[in-house]
């Protein structure tokens, strides 16, 4: 094929690509400035960082910032609390996620399944501080209904739940299934209705219950999305929400031995020490040590099954 003719193909090609271009254009220049720019301040977890030089003028400490991380005497209950509620977390919401989607694409009425999935999706666009108002009505130590109910029962009157480490657990962890097991329902409930109806069908005329259709038929065919969604929340194990560990428990530093997390240690090291080293080389820590864990679980992945791999 002659050269102009080459050159005649991209051409239309790219006349053709144009409008795609345009429209991922937005969403390119976001991640570009908001996404790859800030990596620069990355040189800041090497650093003692002075702001009057500033970035590119403070001293460098070599990895000075990741020892004194270490060895805190908070990083080991920091540890342990974001690697035990993010266990916790991807267990109990895969299980419930697969759950509440069976249970919902059995619906046949399409009105209710519509209001139901609108219910159940609803928790997950609301933001953590009106999350942390509604908490807040169950758990005031004047007003709450959990007292209200406590005191119906013959207990205490007015406990100060923002005062007692030991239900937080409990609570962080229903707070955390209520605002997200709805949205990754949903996600299940649309790779289920794929699903081709024959093998249903087929079932049926074999005799098989619904449980067993769901056991040999539905399950099986989520297995390769149950499997990204897992890689990914993976590498997110060593992430805590800021959110639900900051807004919801009010800040309360008697709770701080259940709730402090990664997230929320980095932001008081930020503003109480005014440490930004430091934060910086959580942050980076936290990073790279999501980036590995993705990369490891997509490996383990690839040995065992490569179809359902991410990559």
């Amino acid at each position: 094929m002659s050269t102009p003719k080459i050159s005649k193909m991209h051409s239309r090609k790219w006349a053709e690509e144009f409008p795609l271009w345009v429209m991922a254009l937005p969403g390119l220049l976001s991640l570009l400035i908001f996404n790859y720019l800030p990596m620069v301040g990355l040189v800041m977890a090497f650093q003692r960082l002075n702001l009057q030089k500033g970035i590119f003028s403070s001293p460098f400490c070599g990895f000075d910032n990741f020892k004194f991380l270490f060895a805190s005497t908070d990083t080991a209950i920091v540890i342990r609390n974001t690697l035990a509620y993010n266990i916790c977390f991807i267990v109990i919401n895969l299980f419930l996620a697969v759950f509440m989607a069976l249970l919902l694409s059995e619906v046949i009425s399409r009105k209710f399944a519509k209001v139901v999935q609108t219910i159940y999706i609803m928790p997950h666009f609301l933001s953590w501080p009106v999350v942390a108002i509604i908490v807040f009505a169950f758990l005031s130590p004047t007003n709450g209904y959990l007292n209200k109910v406590v005191a119906a029962l013959g207990g205490p009157e007015r406990t100060n739940w923002y005062m007692i480490t030991k239900p937080w657990p409990y609570i962080l962890t229903v707070v955390n299934i209520w605002k997200g097991v709805g949205y990754s329902s949903i996600v299940y409930l649309a790779a289920i209705s794929g699903i081709s109806q024959e093998y249903y069908e087929a079932a049926m005329l074999d005799g098989a219950s619904k449980v067993q259709q769901a056991r040999y038929i539905t399950v099986p065919h989520l297995k390769t999305m149950m499997t990204i969604l897992l890689i990914m929340s993976i590498g997110g194990i060593f992430n805590g929400d800021f959110g639900l560990f900051y807004t919801v428990p009010k800040d309360s530093g008697s709770l701080y031995s259940v709730t402090n997390v990664v997230s929320t240690y980095v932001y008081r090291c930020m503003t109480e020490l005014s440490n930004y080293g430091m934060s910086t080389a959580a942050g980076l820590l936290q990073s790279v040590v999501g980036f590995i864990l993705v990369m490891f679980s997509n490996w383990v992945v690839n040995k065992i099954e490569p179809e359902n791999a991410l990559f």
